[in-house]
């Protein structure tokens, strides 16, 4: 009896969450968690990138801005499921909210005027960083909480977006060769850049 009225005590408490998530129209910059029960390998953090969409290891590019938590689970779910005998049980929700658009002073380290870069994957903090405009890439990696245990830091990438023409431009970036004392490219960040770190391969 104690134990059914505790389950029904938690389901109450963990209701108004739920319709939270259920009703919350995702945006770039948010940053979701994705749990998949049959391969935790692709569990993961997951930064909604400024085109509204997000990278998943064997699902490819999904769809997110715009939609509810459910709508892109259920996307993804139906991506992942020609990789599995079954169809995966899929988790995902809200790790984080977007920073507004122009972060006030206070919430970026006395910064007046920052600019948004987006950091995704093998980093400490995913999502978006405001920094000094003139701030390099190599800065940046240093001042972001640096890199988590799991990234290849030989294959860093830039991602910018010409907004007029609407090309990307990518540049690697090899941290691990600056680390022996090669030297650092000059690479300076603007505005809506996505650093991106990849996960390390089994001998790399």
């Amino acid at each position: 009896m104690f134990r059914t009225l505790l389950a029904l005590v938690i389901a109450l408490a963990a209701a108004p969450a739920a319709w939270a998530q259920n009703s919350y129209r995702i945006q770039p910059g948010d940053v979701l968690q994705l749990e998949v029960l049959e391969d935790p390998t692709l569990n993961r953090s997951l930064l909604v990138l400024p085109d509204g969409s997000v990278n998943v290891p064997l699902a490819g590019t999904v769809k997110a801005s715009g939609q509810t938590v459910d709508s892109v689970r259920a996307q993804i779910g139906e991506s992942l499921s020609s990789n599995f005998a079954t169809k995966p049980t899929i988790f995902l929700s809200v790790g984080q909210l977007a920073q507004p658009t122009v972060p006030t002073a206070a919430a970026t380290g006395g910064i007046s005027n920052p600019i948004n870069v987006y950091a995704m994957g093998e980093v400490s903090k995913p999502g978006i960083v405001p920094v000094e405009r003139g701030t390099t890439l190599l800065q940046f990696l240093a001042a972001s909480g640096g890199l988590s245990k799991f990234a290849a830091a030989k294959r860093i990438q830039l991602r910018r977006v010409d907004h007029k023409t609407g090309l990307e431009s990518v540049y690697n970036f090899n941290y691990k060769a600056i680390q022996a004392g090669g030297a650092a490219p000059n690479i300076v960040l603007k505005a809506g850049d996505v650093v991106v770190v990849p996960e390390r391969k089994l001998f790399e």
